[in-house]
């Protein structure tokens, strides 16, 4: 699938912005979403989004809990409440989970172009989860913005420019990365960012 200008022209001007590598913003959404910013939600379009049950079940007290499990949108462990496939679906989802408890909502969800979960709103000096959430439904600059500053967090660039590919890949999506091969992905998408910024400068 091919990668829009948004994308190309959000990542470069979040790099000027940030100083983070627009090829390493890239890189990650092209591994995370096919560096696809929006898809179509209802009449409009909408960040694309993957939903945490047991993030939400964790934040949420016990009456909300109580309230969440027996609607299906909470479970004590990972995997119990399945993201469906389309993203239409998943908001529907977001929207059901919101309406117990918005903060938690969001805080449970990851968001747009890096897939960065919302419970890291303050680390990422964020106001709160629904404001991290308001950036990336903004536009692709602003689902950058939270990957730049998520990027900020740890040597994550670094690793990058390195060419530390297993380093970026337990840092960014944890001690697990080798069941999916996110090493080998991560470094054939920066390839593929560096190639296509250059390509379309």
């Amino acid at each position: 699938m091919p990668i829009s200008r948004e994308v190309l022209d959000a990542a470069r001007e979040v790099e000027r912005a940030t100083g983070t590598p627009a090829a390493a913003l890239v890189a990650i959404a092209i591994v995370e979403t096919n560096a696809r910013a929006f898809a179509p939600v209802g009449e409009g379009r909408e960040p694309l989004i993957r939903f945490e049950g047991h993030v939400f079940d964790r934040r949420l007290n016990e009456e909300k809990r109580r309230i969440a499990r027996t609607a299906g949108l909470s479970a004590p462990r990972a995997g119990q409440i399945r993201n469906p496939a389309g993203q239409d679906a998943r908001w529907r989802l977001l929207r059901q989970a919101a309406a117990i408890d918005a903060n938690a909502a969001y805080e449970a969800t990851s968001w747009g172009l890096g897939q960065v979960m919302g419970l890291h709103w303050q680390t990422l000096g964020y106001a709160s989860a629904s404001a991290l959430a308001e950036d990336a439904r903004r536009s692709a600059e602003g689902q950058f913005t939270l990957v730049a500053r998520f990027l900020k967090t740890g040597p994550f660039v670094e690793r990058m420019e390195r060419g530390d590919w297993e380093g970026f890949a337990r840092l960014y999506n944890g001690p697990g990365f080798a069941a999916n091969a996110y090493d080998r992905k991560i470094e054939s998408a920066f390839r593929q960012a560096s190639r296509l910024l250059s390509n379309a400068a």
